[in-house]
């Protein structure tokens, strides 16, 4: 039994036609939105600030430099969805590209980079999310405040808020996605509208001279940068989990995948400008409301507490197309036998993998209450920046091998485009912490002992049922 036998398309397309499974409701606007939904969030409202203090006036550059890595490898992730239309996203294309040990460790690298996310931004709403208690005359009493050692010199033992609105989210995930892309859509477009209005109000009060000098501390503060923003850019390949869930893949997922990180892009680099074009930068020091921050040094309170609220709902659809994100990763990698069986099943009547969905949303909302944000943020990056490189690499890979699949979407320029996506994602991997490199080491030491140990045995592909 070959580490790297390979499933067959045709089988895989047949599967996710069987009667039972998930329910196709999702078009071109949902995924569109589902992707903004995603991407906006902590890395807009919260990393900006971070992101500010380490590049200067520069973080509009590495807001570049992080899209066009995502940019590469979204167009990767458009021609594989749009021709394997699977739940599963790069765990499904590694399967039958690269072979069962690859999509297994792919896949339980998908498992960190999602679970992670959801539990980080959280953390993040919690923090923003007791601002706007506080502001009402409502503090929750210190032990439920935050993680175990995330505020110095407080007794913290239990992020409440973070816990709660994970179990809220998954209640409403368990229930349909056709429902839960709907509170999506609205949530979306009222936090989109607030960062316009922002930038509207904001654009008065920018001051050229805080954009001086520019790159205050040299290009490598702007990688570094780079490599942390990365964070404001992750999700929208969640969209691509969503394959067995959409009317018509093969023209709509490109769209949502594009789509959704184009306007991200154009939204990022502005509010960057108009950030750091009204507060001098080195003011963002240990600031974890950047974007209110700058709206009080303009004297345009009312605006920010429009923020406030934005950044609660921008944070709230991160978290529900990750979880929604995570569970299908569960789901694709059960009914292919390399994980128990109960993570497949679909409910009869909500058409959602519903053991899986609680699962996700209690575990991560446990991590979320008793880890500090620091610690779960550069997991996530190089979690994605791994999967990212992967879905590059076989894109070219595919290319070579079945250069008859038809593409609804082709990447172009190929090995091109692929390539720059590999090393645009390794370059930023490299200015990640040594600490962050021990630990996803470790998470994948694991992820091959669980291999050995439970999943090659009983997939599928060896011809036998769990």
């Amino acid at each position: 039994m070959s580490l790297f036998r390979t499933k067959n398309l045709d089988t895989m397309l047949a599967t996710a036609q069987k009667p039972g499974g998930l329910k196709k409701v999702l078009g071109p606007f949902d995924l569109v939105l589902m992707g903004i939904g995603a991407i906006v969030g902590t890395g807009i409202f919260v990393l900006t600030g971070t992101g500010a203090v380490t590049a200067g006036p520069a973080l509009t550059l590495s807001f570049i430099i992080a899209a066009l890595a995502c940019g590469f490898a979204a167009l990767c992730y458009a021609e594989f969805a749009s021709s394997v239309p699977v739940a599963g996203s790069i765990y499904t294309y590694s399967y039958f590209t690269l072979g069962e040990i690859v999509a297994w460790m792919i896949g339980w690298d998908l498992l960190l980079e999602y679970g992670l996310a959801t539990s980080t931004v959280a953390v993040g709403w919690s923090g923003y999310f007791q601002s706007l208690l506080k502001g009402i005359g409502v503090v929750l009493p210190e032990a439920l405040r935050a993680a175990p050692g995330a505020q110095p010199g407080v007794e913290t033992l239990f992020n409440l808020p973070a816990f709660v609105i994970m179990i809220l989210l998954t209640w409403m995930l368990s229930l349909g996605v056709r429902e839960s892309a709907r509170i999506n859509n609205v949530m979306v477009l009222i936090k989109t509208g607030v960062v316009i209005l922002f930038i509207v109000v904001g654009v008065n009060y920018v001051k050229p001279e805080n954009w001086q000098p520019f790159m205050p501390f040299g290009f490598g503060s702007v990688m570094s940068a780079a490599a942390l923003v990365f964070f404001a850019f992750i999700g929208f390949d969640a969209v691509t989990s969503a394959a067995e869930e959409v009317k018509n893949p093969s023209r709509d997922l490109p769209i949502g995948i594009i789509g959704s990180l184009a306007v991200c892009t154009v939204l990022y680099v502005i509010v960057a400008s108009i950030m750091t074009g009204i507060v001098p930068f080195m003011n963002f020091k240990g600031v974890d409301h950047p974007v209110s921050l700058a709206l009080q040094y303009a004297g345009q309170d009312w605006v920010a507490g429009f923020v406030d609220l934005a950044a609660i709902l921008g944070m709230s659809t991160v978290m529900l197309v990750m979880a929604y994100g995570q569970t299908r990763i569960l789901f694709a990698m059960s009914r292919d036998g390399l994980l128990p069986k109960k993570l497949s099943e679909v409910h009869p009547k909500y058409g959602t993998p519903f053991f899986a969905t609680w699962m996700v949303g209690i575990v991560f909302g446990l991590i979320a209450a008793v880890v500090p944000l620091d610690v779960l943020a550069e997991l996530v990056n190089i979690g994605t920046l791994a999967a990212f490189t992967l879905v590059s690499v076989a894109v070219i890979i595919l290319r070579k091998k079945r250069p008859d699949l038809p593409r609804a979407f082709r990447c172009p320029g190929v090995p091109v485009i692929p390539g720059l996506a590999i090393v645009f994602c390794l370059a930023l991997m490299s200015f990640l912490s040594w600490h962050t490199w021990v630990a996803f080491i470790v998470w994948l030491l694991l992820g091959l002992a669980v291999y050995f140990g439970y999943a090659r045995k009983r997939s599928l592909l060896n011809g036998t049922e769990q």
